[in-house]
């Protein structure tokens, strides 16, 4: 399988987040489980959309999610207890019901790894909707141009 392109694409709009690893996040080999990096992408998700759309908890106060449908993690180098890592993240992507997700995990400058998740608009009860006209559009002006990503 190819491996991602490193960083944001032109003109995508990155929010980034630091994160010091606490020991628990640790495994047995003294560096980050690899569970732990989907965490790390979801922690930076709600913040970028906290920081250039509108807070996941309007979202959920309007009765939706955004449910995860997928995930990809390239993991190139290991984090250990006390680094400080960062995690940039970016929209890929919004459609009709869904949107894509980039990510960048970096220690000290050094590349980490990346990552992508997808995810679907739903209801309370877990069914697909559309993302509004509204909501829709302003995502897709925060998404770097279709010839970019």
């Amino acid at each position: 399988m190819p491996r991602r392109a490193e960083g944001p694409p032109p003109g995508a709009h990155v929010s980034t987040i630091r994160h010091r690893v606490p020991f628990y996040e640790t495994d047995a080999m003294g560096i980050v489980h690899h569970a732990n990096y989907v965490r790390y992408l979801e922690l930076a998700r709600v913040h970028w959309m906290d920081e250039h759309h509108r807070p996941y908890r309007e979202y959920v106060a309007d009765g939706y999610h955004f449910a995860t449908t997928r995930v990809e993690v390239d993991y190139q180098r290991p984090a250990a207890f006390d680094d400080e890592i960062e995690i940039a993240t970016w929209l890929e992507r919004a459609r009709g019901a869904s949107l894509a997700m980039g990510y960048e995990i970096r220690r000290a400058g050094v590349r980490l790894g990346g990552g992508r998740s997808e995810h679907a608009l739903v209801d309370g009860d877990g069914r697909p909707r559309r993302l509004p006209a509204a909501e829709r559009a302003a995502l897709a002006k925060l998404a770097p141009a279709e010839g970019d990503a």
